[in-house]
Parts: structure tokens; sequence; C-alpha cells
């Protein structure tokens, strides 16, 4: 692929990644705010109940109306540009590479495949908490360690793709397919066994906060990754393959009438 395409694939890829993260943007405010402030609610109400509260005369450095409209705004808008320009960038290797497909149907393959490798795998290992869930001193590992999964399930995903092409000669491509795929779920596994667990949830925190500030999590990040996967397709399926509509029209145009 010539540098003019990728550069107009990575645009295009940018682009549906600021749609997919508007879409993302109504999710979290709809859908995850509310579980925010209910968290932020009960540890502040921990806090004054041990007579700890958050008033100490100093102003917080950014208030919590605008974290929930502007902050959440431009860090989702941001992500959603980001990740749109580095799966473009994927997209753009993986076409022709991983089999005859359309480019629709490649970047649904590569989005669906960057949706498992980058948030699922990282999240069933270290799922999302509410803000008054986990120690702030454990922080930085905490970090560290999700980061780690993310690297860990893209290395061995790449891992499968190249071992499922070495064996696709000898064992066909169905057979390979499932062999890489084996060898990525084992892979996987063993590192969720291998890698520290962590659990900081307050012994009275409710469990259903927890489980909907979850879902709330995976449900943004699902609107992500399936808007870009079907708005990105739609724009490199119109750059890449030409129209067959001027085609037609110059048949109709040369038939002979009567």
């Amino acid at each position: 692929m010539n540098s003019p395409s990728v550069r107009a694939l990575l645009v295009r890829g940018m682009l549906a990644g600021l749609v997919a993260g508007a879409l993302a943007l109504l999710v979290a405010y709809f859908l995850g705010e509310p579980k925010v402030d209910a968290a932020i609610a009960i540890e502040e109400a921990a806090a004054a109940a041990d007579g700890h509260g958050h008033d100490h005369g100093e102003e917080a450095p950014v208030s919590r109306t605008l974290q929930a409209t502007a902050g959440l705004g431009t860090g989702v808008l941001l992500y959603g540009v980001a990740l749109g320009g580095i799966a473009a960038l994927v997209f753009c290797f993986a076409l022709g590479r991983i089999g005859r497909f359309s480019p629709r149907t490649t970047a649904a393959l590569t989005t669906l495949a960057l949706f498992v490798t980058v948030t699922l795998v990282p999240f069933f290992k270290y799922p999302a908490n509410p803000p008054a869930v986990g120690d702030p001193e454990t922080a930085g590992r905490r970090t560290a360690l999700y980061l780690l999964m993310i690297v860990l399930s893209v290395l061995l995903a790449a891992g499968a793709v190249i071992l499922g092409r070495r064996l696709a000669p000898a064992l066909g491509n169905w057979n390979a397919s499932v062999a890489g795929g084996a060898f990525f779920i084992a892979a996987i596994a063993l590192s969720y066994a291998l890698l520290p667990g962590i659990d900081e949830v307050p012994a009275d925190f409710p469990a259903t906060l927890i489980w909907e500030f979850r879902l709330s999590s995976l449900a943004i990040q699902t609107a992500l990754w399936a808007s870009f996967g079907l708005v990105f397709g739609a724009l490199a399926e119109r750059l890449l393959v030409p129209t067959a509509a001027p085609r037609e029209a110059g048949k109709e145009a040369v038939q002979p009438t009567g």
C-alpha cells in the first residue's frame, strides 16, 4: 500500500474515531456518570461518618460538574481519535495479509481483534472499579499491571496470527486458525495465573454498584469499538473499492434503443 493511501486511511480512521468517541461519550454520560456519582456519594458519606470530611478549606482544582461534562468529553473524544489512528494503521498492515477479504470485512475483523486484545482480555483480569474503590497508594502498581496485560495480550495475539500462518500450509487455513486461537487462549490463561490479582474492594461497598459500574464501563468500550468498526469500514470501502455506479450508467448509455 502506497503512502498516499496509508495517509488517507489514517485520516479516515481518526475521523471514524471521532464519531465513535462522540457516541461513546453519550453512553458514558448517561450510563457511566450516574454510577460514578453514586460511588463518590458513598465515599463522602463514609468519610463524614469517620470524621474525615473532604472540606479542608481548599477548593477542588476541577469541579465535579466540569469533570462530568467538558473533562469527560475532551478525554473520550481524544481517546477515540487516537484509537482510530492506531486502528487504521493496523488495518493497513492487515489488509490482504489475513485473507482475501473486502476492506469493510477487514475493518470489521481488525476492530474485533483489537477490541478483544485491548479491551476484553485486560478487563477480565483487571476490571474497572469506581473512584471510591482502591487504595490510592497502589494506583501506580495497578496501572502498570493493567498496561502490562494489554501489552501481553497484543503480543500474544500477534504470535497466534504468526503461528497460524506458519501452520496453514501443513494443516490448512481452518485447522491453523484453530491452532492459533488455542495458543492464544492457553497463553492468556497462563498470563492470568502468573500475574498478581488485585482485590481492594471494601467489604461494605455495595456489590451491585460495582457490577453496574463495570458493565457500564464495558458498554462504553463496546459502543466505541463497534461504532468505529462500522464507520471506518464504510469509509475504507468507499476509498479503496471503486463504485460500480459509473460503469453501470455507462453501460445503459450505450445500449441500443428500439
